[in-house]
């Protein structure tokens, strides 16, 4: 088991964090009443937006969107699944518009789930598998910190979902998350190092973070100060895009 120690800290890094009283309210508010934090209850996720079955997966309905296409499943939690906003402004439905006017023909699912954990992640792994993806954006981790969450087991049920996905023969982007700087030195800088360290040890793509750009600017998020804006996930969706182009131009570095 890797060891999760302190790294230096940027302090002029965005965090993902309030950055004004309501905003720290409306955090205690998602905290409390099911957000970002709620894990959702085993065996059903408590989302429209997936189901047991493969159907349910919610495909971003554009005309190129191809059903026959290779898929790419943007799996996390309520900043995959888009709270706040509608369908077509999520990152994943933006990112099914910037693959179409590339010339890249794949379909987007967007399986995130409010409230999602990586333990959650885990238990419904197996749905997101029948949906025999090309490419899987692994978004988690963010709940786990806001419980405080021992970063032992959050690294355990990352790698062992990056590990199933890789046996799949599933590529596997992982986007990296940060968190305020009131949880100590040392659970900040371990957290924010699991991500590269599972990249590097899984080999596998890594946005180190996905809300850079728009985390803490007010003009971009929701009134939570967590969650973007449709112009916030425009940005998120150029970043994901820029991950994932490398992966489609040559299928062999996945």
């Amino acid at each position: 088991m890797p060891q999760f120690l302190p790294q230096s800290v940027d302090s002029s890094s965005s965090l993902w964090w309030p950055s004004s009283l309501g905003g720290l309210l409306c955090l205690l508010f998602i905290l409390v009443f099911g957000g970002c934090d709620s894990e959702p209850p085993p065996p059903s996720p408590p989302s429209p937006i997936i189901s047991s079955s493969e159907e349910s997966f919610t495909s971003i309905s554009l005309p190129t969107a191809n059903q026959n296409y290779p898929r790419i499943v943007a799996f996390g939690n309520s900043l995959t699944a888009g709270l706040g906003v509608a369908p077509d402004q999520s990152f994943p439905a933006q990112l099914q518009q910037r693959l179409n006017a590339a010339g890249y023909h794949y379909r987007v699912i967007n399986a995130g789930v409010s409230g999602d954990t990586t333990a959650g992640g885990l238990r419904r792994l197996d749905w997101v598998l029948k949906s025999k993806p090309s490419i899987v954006i692994v978004e988690l981790g963010a709940n786990d910190a806001l419980r405080g969450q021992p970063l032992a087991a959050m690294y355990s049920n990352l790698s062992e979902l990056i590990t199933r996905l890789r046996d799949s023969e599933t590529a596997v982007v992982l986007a990296g998350m940060k968190i305020p700087p009131n949880y100590g030195l040392d659970y900040t800088t371990g957290f924010e190092s699991i991500f590269e360290q599972l990249a590097r040890e899984h080999g596998v793509t890594l946005i180190p973070f996905l809300l850079e750009g728009v985390a803490a600017r007010p003009e971009l998020n929701q009134a939570d100060g967590i969650h973007p804006t449709a112009a916030g996930y425009e940005i998120v969706a150029d970043t994901v895009m820029a991950a994932l182009v490398p992966l489609l131009e040559n299928p062999k570095s996945r």
